[in-house]
């Protein structure tokens, strides 16, 4: 069995999870992930997509030819591997695709994007696959922001209802085109998959305690109507994005309710601001990008 803290949950695993960072053996989990038998189809779904079904607390997803997980009442995650399907490549969807429906399940607001800290504040980064947040979360640890979570970020609130930031425990997930830009070959590990040419990279520096979460930019290319640099959104436009930036946005308004949805959205914006981050795609000003992510960030 192996133990690890991934978005605040102690979770207790058959299955050895790349990427997350073990802890060691204390009290009765938070979730629990295990081998074992998982249907094909559900006996009575209320709601299906391409690859899920939901009853009840319970969602079935399904990877073809890779495994099918079965995520309950956000407390547990079964695994059934397909023929000649490897635990390793079927982890990565246990820490991606499950735990997202997973803390969906618990309540939690989780946006698909990466986290960094400084002193006590936290900002999330988020954009469609590709539009480069993890690539930027790393360069700006590389001044001196610790690591707080990368692809799944989950927010919840403190005993003074502020929104923060659950640290992941988990590394940078980066192409091997990032690592070589960024100079953090040095820190590269385990590919993410056997097949991918992406890295699990580690951070200079990790948090441990949940950084209170001050902004939130979204990322843009730099091209027409857009020019390079940041713009506060509007708070209908801010609400909206939310809502598509969640993670897995099509499953989360299958498990909250449209009031739920509003009221953790609320919350958050209650004390949060979100902006665009218009910038070029490539690693041409990716210094530039950093320079002015921190000096609006200091501002705030």
């Amino acid at each position: 069995m192996y133990n690890y803290r991934v978005s605040g949950l102690s979770v207790i695993s058959e299955m050895e999870l790349p990427g997350a960072i073990g802890i060691a053996n204390g009290d009765a989990p938070d979730v629990t992930v295990r081998f074992g038998r998982v249907p094909q189809q559900l006996s009575a779904p209320s709601a299906s997509g391409p690859a899920w079904q939901r009853e009840g607390d319970t969602i079935l997803l399904c990877v073809p030819r890779l495994a099918r997980f079965l995520i309950t009442g956000g407390k547990s995650i079964v695994v059934e591997l397909e023929d000649a399907a490897t635990a390793r490549d079927a982890s990565g969807f246990v820490l991606g695709s499950s735990l997202g429906i997973l803390l969906h399940q618990r309540g939690a607001l989780v946006l698909h994007g990466a986290a960094v800290a400084r002193d006590g504040r936290g900002i999330v980064i988020c954009g469609h696959s590709g539009a480069g947040k993890s690539t930027l979360a790393a360069a700006l640890c590389r001044i001196g922001c610790s690591f707080v979570t990368d692809d799944i970020c989950a927010v919840s609130m403190n005993t003074s209802h502020e929104p923060i930031v659950l640290p992941d425990g988990r590394q940078l997930k980066l192409w091997e085109q990032s690592i070589r830009s960024l100079e953090l070959g040095h820190r590269q590990g385990d590919a993410v998959r056997e097949t991918f040419e992406k890295y699990f990279v580690a951070p200079d520096i990790t948090v441990s305690e949940p950084p209170r979460l001050s902004a939130i930019y979204l990322l843009s290319e730099s091209q027409p109507p857009f020019a390079e640099g940041i713009e506060a959104l509007a708070l209908p436009d801010a609400v909206r994005m939310l809502e598509h930036e969640a993670y897995r946005p099509g499953l989360r308004r299958q498990l909250n309710s449209t009031s739920q949805m509003l009221a953790q959205v609320a919350a958050t914006l209650r004390y949060v601001r979100v902006f665009r981050l218009t910038r070029p795609l490539g690693f041409e000003r990716i210094a530039a990008t950093v320079d002015a992510v921190m000096q609006h960030w200091q501002e705030l």
